[in-house]
């Protein structure tokens, strides 16, 4: 190729360019050029869309201390939560639960405390029996309306 070929197709690519023009088709006394913009003419990256892989759950943790059913089974009074939160059975780790299986309470005794917004919250009886249930553990999330405990 001759030098004033080289010299031909390189202004006609430097027009493409400086003009931002997609591709110049060149024809002169028997020299055929087409010069193409590729960023003008690349395909548009293609997206394919795959599938998130499906995460398995993970396995459930044991309860810390043994836990009777989340359904009451036995008759008597269901006390629910009145609220979403934490449920604690106890007043600190180191006091002992206020109230266990087969204890008698009275009505407005504390059960439980539920921490909501970080505020520890009474939960009291609704009114006076045996405690026949107790459906939840120390330090689990509790939903409203979630069965807690059965006063017969």
């Amino acid at each position: 190729m001759a030098k004033e070929d080289i010299d031909c197709i390189e202004s006609i690519a430097k027009i493409v360019s400086e003009l931002d023009l997609e591709s110049i088709d060149y024809d002169k006394d028997g020299l055929h050029i087409i010069v193409t913009n590729r960023s003008k003419t690349a395909p548009a990256p293609e997206i394919i869309a795959q599938p998130m892989p499906v995460m398995q759950p993970l396995p459930a943790q044991q309860p810390a201390a043994p836990v009777q059913n989340d359904t009451p089974t036995v008759a008597g009074e269901t006390v629910k939560s009145p609220m979403v939160g934490v449920l604690y059975l106890s007043p600190s780790p180191e006091e002992p639960d206020y109230v266990k299986v087969g204890d008698t309470v009275k009505e407005g005794d504390i059960l439980c405390l539920i921490e909501a917004m970080k505020t520890f919250n009474q939960i009291k009886a609704p009114r006076g029996g045996i405690i026949k249930q107790i459906l939840v553990t120390s330090g689990s999330a509790v939903e409203y309306d979630e069965p807690l405990f059965v006063i017969e």
